[in-house]
């Protein structure tokens, strides 16, 4: 049985990638509590292809992550090469997801992303995608959104899976959009029924509730879940569990990540930590008192401490 046969034989629950959340700790945190698949944070092909020790470090994966899909952005084809022919050297890498879908204003001026929709890029899209699904020996995704300015999300899905492309997430909005609004269900719903290849839906997803909902209306084959679990690691046990988490539950996947972060970067893990322990914390009772005593401890010791207090 294939990695994806195996992997779709079920509705999935996947981490959605994002720059300076989904590092490595935090993807190993969620895969121990009920995510089924991992995305590294994306990485730009011509980093990959120079192969520098930072852009190394950023495609390595937790013992935890089975599969693990390296995200990758391109927009040129020879850095695309390059970049596949790495990553088909790296045994713990499961296969490839290319970024088509994202909207900040820095990747639009270097041509990565979701500014590879705009119907004046249709050749070069082409080209690159082409070029990564002809040379990988691994399973190639796509994250996309709905279009540039405007849907165009069921010939774009269909274009992709005429390239090779095996499986889809799709963000219900527009790139023009960013983050506003809310996603439109209703376009991921079309382009599933385009295709012939597994569709996941994204945006907007914060609740286990919603994820079902989600599921139920579009008939996709999964959901990707990303800002909704920012702050809430825990949701991909609600999700396995159908349901709420205890608050033991909580702190047990609080500590974890902490753990995580000090075992991938040593103490300075601990500083970093502080922008999730903020997050943790939200809407909870003593919340400023509890960060401002995390922004002051510098050991892995004492901020164990506080969250056992805390939460």
């Amino acid at each position: 049985m294939s990695i994806l046969t195996q992997l779709f034989a079920n509705k999935i629950y996947t981490l959605a990638p994002m720059a300076a959340y989904t590092d490595l700790p935090f993807r190993s945190v969620v895969k121990q509590f009920g995510c089924d698949l991992t995305f590294s944070e994306m990485t730009n092909v011509n980093a990959i292809s120079y192969n520098n020790e930072k852009t190394q470090k950023m495609l390595q994966k937790s013992p935890q992550e089975s599969p693990y899909f390296v995200q990758i952005a391109a927009n040129n084809t020879e850095n695309a090469k390059k970049a596949v022919e790495i990553i088909n050297e790296i045994p713990w890498i499961d296969g490839i997801d290319i970024n088509l879908g994202c909207p900040v204003s820095k990747a639009r001026r270097s041509g990565f992303g979701g500014v590879l929709l705009k119907e004046e890029n249709k050749e070069k899209l082409i080209k690159i995608v082409k070029t990564i699904t002809s040379t990988s020996k691994k399973p190639v995704s796509a994250k996309i959104r709905l279009g540039f300015d405007k849907s165009n999300v069921e010939n774009i899905s269909k274009l992709l899976e005429d390239l090779g492309i095996e499986f889809l997430t799709i963000h219900g909005r527009l790139v023009t959009q960013m983050y506003k609004g809310s996603a439109n269900y209703k376009e991921i719903k079309k382009a599933k029924k385009a295709v012939n290849i597994p569709v996941i839906a994204n945006g907007d997803i914060t609740s286990y509730q919603k994820a079902k909902e989600v599921l139920d209306f579009t008939q996709s084959d999964g959901v990707a879940i990303g800002r909704g679990a920012v702050g809430r690691p825990w949701i991909f046990l609600e999700m396995k569990q159908k349901g709420s988490i205890t608050p033991a539950q909580k702190k047990e996947v609080i500590l974890t990540h902490l753990k995580e972060m000090v075992n991938f970067y040593g103490e300075y893990g601990v500083i970093l930590f502080r922008k999730h322990a903020h997050a943790y914390s939200k809407g909870t009772k003593n919340a400023s008192e509890f960060r401002s005593k995390i922004n002051k401890a510098t050991s892995y010791e004492e901020v164990k401490e506080l969250i056992e207090k805390h939460f």
